[in-house]
Order: structure tokens, then sequence, then C-alpha cells
């Protein structure tokens, strides 16, 4: 009893002095609400900086979500368990429960969180700061950054609630449902954020690197009426069957804006992927990264979103993630230099050097997978072995190289980890070429389309030499002969398999493959076939027995669970999700 009266005294004494003595000290190392609206050009630069503050468990560039889900690749790493990302590879085992889908998520909606409050500051300040004209151009550079993340959420996950800066302004996050609006509804609203952009930014790049600009705003307005054109991102409603062909008009439209400007090939496709390219004219919008050397900073602004994926014993610590699959290498055979779209995947091959070989491959099968025997990424004294994997009985023995530098550049190391100063493309310019090609097709327009595919064939053709002699006898890719687009079915198969090959491992493939309504089909025959593959006798895949692709449900992802629940009735989930 007395010890309860002397702990009341000392806390109605602590009371008494806390005003003065404690609360109404002035924090240090903290700065105000007010102070921070009042700067806008920061509050701008706070929201690009979201574009790279990625990591692997929440990858901007949307790698599990993109790749792992398709043909293009397995999950790689220590096994099944490593990371939570084997339910995405095999569909069957996916839930709401993974926390890498609550951590992006998250990371996507405080990414719109900065653009939101840049809104509120360029509105308030924004002109007696910087001026109208400048307060314009910034809030629709705002705009399209916000349409940026919005795209990820609206890709993935469907059903989202549509925070803007007034709902912000007026603390209304957790009231507002997911399902206010529909899918429609919801990437009118994303078209309308590029929109903005569009109309008011300039075509020519701007002060400061990495900015965005008109062409980037065209680009991104074709990919969104490129998706929307095919159907409503089920596969019931989605694909050849429902395509809006007001949308695919408004896809050449606004990709002539790309084709017109200062944008264009590079003129080896292997440059695309080494770091001294990564601002060329291929790049027409990017997520910007530097080395430590380039910022003198201790780590540099690295790529976290790829720090899982450097090859097995080739890297300070390279941890095998992002392997490409058989079924991938199998697409780049050739025959007569043109794809064998019908019997690719008949039998599994792979080129060993040394050895002489019947058949041949796309050039570009060189620059994306590192293979046993092969130089990794261009230089003889790092050349792959089987010892270059880290599970080959599950993963084999493939090795992605588009994401990584050369291993003579090195990487930015910090301890068990590393990252690598690799640009991530947001769009480049043979990807707004290849949307072009497909809305044409759509059109009726395919000589047009035949012409963009062989421009793209002809850069690969000449993209051996510089990076990729030692290759050469393994090579043989052709462009298609006139009137060889002679159907819209043979043109759309075409097209498709180009951005296949063209766009293989930058977490693109699934989406294609939903936007053309066969992922069904396509997916659950590759989980079939692929269980069986294997390398020089070691048979891998085995765990694919679980993959099934089920349409109707696993076009979108669930509603992660703490969203769902964090105030219980707010959100729907999506179909066939509990």
């Amino acid at each position: 009893m007395k010890i309860k009266n002397i702990l009341g005294l000392a806390v109605l004494a602590i009371g008494a002095t806390s005003c003065s003595d404690f609360i109404d000290v002035t924090p240090t190392g903290v700065i105000s609400g007010d102070y921070v609206y009042s700067q806008p050009e920061e509050m701008v630069t706070a929201a690009y900086a979201m574009l790279g503050d990625c990591w692997y468990t929440y990858p901007f560039n949307l790698m599990p979500y993109g790749d792992i889900t398709s043909d293009d690749c397995y999950k790689g790493g220590s096994g099944v368990g490593d990371t939570g990302y084997h339910p995405m590879e095999i569909w069957t085992t996916l839930t709401s429960r993974p926390g890498e889908l609550d951590e992006l998520w998250y990371r996507l909606y405080c990414a719109i969180a900065r653009c939101n409050r840049a809104l509120v500051s360029l509105n308030q300040y924004g002109e007696s700061v910087l001026g109208a004209e400048k307060t314009e151009r910034r809030k629709a550079e705002v705009h399209f950054l916000r349409g940026h993340f919005y795209f990820k959420l609206l890709t993935l996950f469907r059903q989202i609630p549509w925070i803007d800066e007034e709902v912000f302004y007026n603390h209304l996050e957790e009231s507002t449902r997911n399902d206010q609006f529909s899918y429609e509804e919801l990437f009118q609203k994303v078209i309308n954020e590029f929109q903005m952009a569009y109309d008011v930014l300039s075509p020519e790049s701007q002060d400061g690197g990495g900015r965005t600009n008109k062409i980037a705003a065209a680009a991104y307005l074709a990919k969104c009426y490129l998706t929307l054109a095919w159907g409503d991102g089920y596969e019931a409603t989605n694909g050849v069957g429902h395509i809006n062909q007001a949308y695919m008009q408004k896809v050449v439209e606004f990709t002539n804006d790309v084709v017109n400007s200062q944008y264009g090939y590079l003129e080896d496709f292997g440059d695309i992927f080494l770091p001294e390219y990564k601002n060329s004219k291929e790049s027409v919008f990017a997520v910007q990264t530097s080395d430590r050397s380039e910022d003198n900073t201790v780590f540099g602004r690295a790529n976290w979103s790829n720090m899982l994926n450097g090859c097995w014993g080739m890297w300070s610590c390279g941890w095998d993630f992002h392997k490409p699959s058989q079924n991938l290498l199998n697409a780049f055979k050739t025959e007569g230099g043109l794809p064998m779209f019908d019997h690719f995947n008949d039998n599994t091959t792979y080129p060993v050097r040394g050895i002489t070989s019947a058949q041949k491959y796309d050039p570009r099968l060189f620059h994306t997978i590192g293979m046993p025997s092969w130089p990794y990424k261009y230089e003889e004294e790092f050349t792959m072995t089987k010892e270059n994997s880290r599970t080959p009985n599950t993963y084999g023995y493939y090795t992605s190289l588009k994401d990584v530098p050369q291993r003579s550049k090195g990487e930015t190391y910090d301890g068990s980890w590393q990252a690598f100063a690799m640009n991530d493309y947001v769009i480049r310019f043979t990807d707004v070429m290849l949307m072009r090609a497909e809305a044409l097709v759509e059109l009726g327009q395919l000589s047009e389309a035949q012409n963009i595919v062989n421009d793209i064939r002809r850069r690969a053709q000449n993209s051996v030499a510089k990076h990729i002699a030692y290759a050469t006898d393994y090579c043989e890719i052709a462009q298609y002969p006139a009137g060889y687009f002679s159907t819209k079915e043979i043109a759309r198969t075409c097209v498709q398999w180009e951005r296949r090959l063209e766009m293989a491992m930058e977490c693109d493939r699934f989406f294609s493959l939903k936007r053309w309504g066969i992922a069904s089909k396509t997916l659950n025959a590759y989980f079939e076939k692929e269980q069986t593959v294997s390398y020089d006798g070691q048979g891998y895949c085995d765990y694919l027995r679980e993959a099934r692709f089920t349409p109707g449900k696993n076009e979108f992802f669930p509603v992660p669970y703490n969203q769902l629940y964090y105030i219980p009735g707010l959100y729907s989930q999506n179909e066939g999700y509990n």
C-alpha cells in the first residue's frame, strides 16, 4: 500500500513538471510538417526517390510477379523454401498470406503517399516558390509517377483503393474501399495521370537525369490502352475475342510520338544491358541507379530489386535467383533462321561450347541466358561451369544475364549482400515498338507490323561480332520474308514470339500471357513438360508437379491478408481467393 502511494506521488510529480521540462522542449532532428510542405521542389524529389526504394522482398521491377510466375524462369535460390516466392511459381499454394505480397502493396502505397504529399505541397506553395510554369511541370511529373505506381498495383491486385491527394488531404484513407471503382474505371484514372503528364511536359529530356517527359507519358499511355484493349484481365473475357479496336488505335497514336522522338534502337542488343549504356536512346524511362564511385556514398544508389540474382560462385555473394527455364532456352532455337513455333519444345537442347550441333539459335540467347561452358556476360576469364549453380537438382544450371553487369565491373557489396548499379527499364524503345506492332496486327496493318519485327530481328542479327563472337557458329537468325505476315493469326504469333525473345527475363512475360488471354493454356502445358527436363543427365524441376494455373483466379494476386483485415469489411478479396 505504501509502495502504491509512493509510485502515485512520483507520477504526479512527473506530471507536474513534464509540461515545462519535457513536452515543451523543441525536438531535434525533426522537420516540421509546415516547413516540409513549403519546399515543393524537395517534395517532388522525394517522390522520384521512391522509384528505386525497393528491396528483394518488395522488388519494384516485379521480377517474382512477371517472370517467376511465367514459363520464362524459375525462382532459384537454395530451394523451394528460400523466400516466399515459391507459391507464385506454382500457383496452387498461393494465398493472401505471403509477407512479400503485403510488403509490395504497402511500399507501393508509400510511394503514392509521397506523390500525394508532393501534389499538396505544389498546390499550396508551388507558384510562390517555383513560379507558375515550373509548378505545372512538376505537377505533371508527379502525376506520371503516381500513374506508374498505380499501374503496378492495378495489374497485380485488380481491386485497389484509389487514394489521391484529396483523399489524403482529408484523411479519408481508412474509409476508402477497394471496390469503389471497376477495373476499367481504375484504368481510366491511371490513364488520366499519364494524360496530365502528356499534356504538359515537353518531349525533350528535362534538367536532372531520370526525369520523365512527354514521350515517356505517351509510351505509358500506349501501354495502358494496350492492356485494356484485350479485355478486363480475366481469361474468360480477355483475348482475341474481346479486342477493343478503338483502344488499339490509341496505342498506334501514342506510339507515333515515340517513333518520331529522340529515342531509337540501340545498335547492339548486348549494349542495352551494360551499365555504361543505361541512359542510351533505348531508354524511354528507367529507374536510375549509381555505383558508389559515381555518387561518393557508401553503397551507391543500387538496384536492390535484383540483389538475389547474381550467379552462384561467380560473384562475391551470388544467391542464384531468377534462373532462366529450359522452355525459354528452347524458344531461342531457329530453323532456317526463323523460330520453331510449333515444335520448339519437342526436345531439350542446349549449346555447349566446342561441341558442334546442327541446332542453331537466335543470337539473343547468348545475351540473355548464362550457360555452362560459355563466358559469363562476354568475359572469357569468367567462363561458367556446372559449379555455378546453387541447387542444380531443383533449378538447373542456367543464370540470368540481363539484370547484372559484367563480373569485372564488380558489385556494390555489403557483408553477405550484394547489389548492382543496373538501371531498371520501365519502358524501353523496343518494348514500345512491340506494343505498336501488336496493335497494328489487330488493326489489320500487317505489313507495317512485319517491318517492325524485322527491324528488331535485324538488330539481333547485328549483335554477334561485338560481344558474342565466340558463339558465331551457333547463331542463325533471319528476317521474315516479304508477305510472311499474311493473316492476323500468323502475324499475331510472330509478334508475340518476338516479344518473348526480345523482352525475356525483363519481368514482362506473365503480364503478356495474361493480356493475350493464353496464360492457362501456356503455363499448364509448360508445367507438364518442364518437370521432365534435364541437363547432362541431371534432372530438375520436379516441384512443378504441384503447379497449376487456374483461370478466373490466378490472373490477379490476392489482396494481402494484412490489408484485407486491417479494417475488417473495408476491402473485398479478388475472385477465387479466401
